[in-house]
């Protein structure tokens, strides 16, 4: 092949950072990770730095195929580390302050891609996963994604339908987000009053807590709990076991109000809701010690 010259580099490179946001959020949705979503583009970049772009008719389609295949690649091998079944695994979070989403993350969380089903879509085997993202969030016809998983059409269709009567099930946030804030600051303040009462009535009777706190979760508190009133006395288990001086911060948690937790400027927890019906249906805990050090949010304390 013959040697590219730079400005065939330049075109490549721009065309390609034209496209960046999509594959970042193509790769998320796939992944519930932005530094492994990252990855996943570059890898894509590598790729198509490395081939011959003049063959390529249809450069949207190549790339997209592309970082599929990448996330697919990661997917699996994400499940093949799994010795025994996880407790449910709290992803990555977003987190930004109440000023907004940050306009680098619009895209990614756009259609109320919150915590909760993230949770879900990790539940999801790898092809069903890219089947129902590809599909159901992106439009890519299934002739042209089942030669991604090796599926035929039809099989590519039932994956998809078998992934979104799970993914049904999972709640959609209130879209008035001023309304969210109402009763996430009622359930923090019932939680650092000790009002039961208070708590019970803004959590759904069916509520879920998944919570993720590393090597010390057997330590710590069930990852699951269900039913408000077991959330509810899980809540005030946790704050006696933190002891006094927890300051809970607002923060938006991949686009839906949450909060963050701060001990003399340590960061002890995200915790993102998902308010429906002006109820909160479900709490997801990020409190693994390991990965919140990789999280940046000393501008919250």
């Amino acid at each position: 092949m013959e040697t590219r010259t730079v400005n065939e580099h330049d075109w490549l490179a721009e065309r390609f950072e034209e496209r960046r946001t999509r594959l970042r959020t193509v790769a998320f949705r796939m992944l519930g990770s932005l530094s492994e979503a990252d990855d996943a583009v570059q890898e894509s970049w590598l790729r198509l730095s490395r081939s011959d772009a003049s063959v390529i008719e249809n450069l949207d389609g190549w790339l997209t195929t592309v970082v599929a295949r990448v996330c697919l690649n990661m997917l699996r091998a994400r499940e093949a580390r799994r010795e025994e079944p996880l407790d449910p695994h709290v992803p990555e979070p977003i987190v930004t302050s109440e000023d907004g989403v940050d306009p680098e993350y619009e895209a990614i969380l756009a259609d109320s891609v919150g915590l909760a089903l993230l949770v879900v879509l990790n539940t999801l085997a790898p092809a069903e996963r890219l089947a129902f993202v590809l599909h159901d969030m992106f439009a890519v016809p299934f002739d042209e994604l089942a030669p991604i998983i090796d599926r035929s059409p039809a099989a590519a269709r039932q994956l998809a339908s078998r992934a979104r009567r799970r993914i049904r099930r999972t709640p959609v946030p209130d879209a008035d987000r001023a309304r969210q804030r109402e009763v996430v600051d009622a359930y923090f303040a019932a939680t650092r009053d000790g009002d039961f009462e208070a708590l019970m009535a803004v959590l759904d009777p069916d509520v879920v807590r998944r919570a993720d706190f590393g090597a010390a979760s057997a330590l710590a508190s069930p990852a699951e709990v269900r039913g408000a009133e077991a959330v509810a006395n899980q809540a005030f288990a946790y704050l006696r076991r933190q002891g006094p001086g927890v300051l809970f911060r607002p923060a938006l948690v991949n686009g839906a109000v949450g909060g963050v937790a701060f001990r003399e400027g340590r960061l002890l927890s995200v915790i993102g809701f998902t308010v429906s019906d002006g109820k909160i249906v479900a709490i997801d805990i990020l409190a693994d010690p390991g990965r919140l050090r990789e999280l940046d949010l000393a501008s919250l304390a």
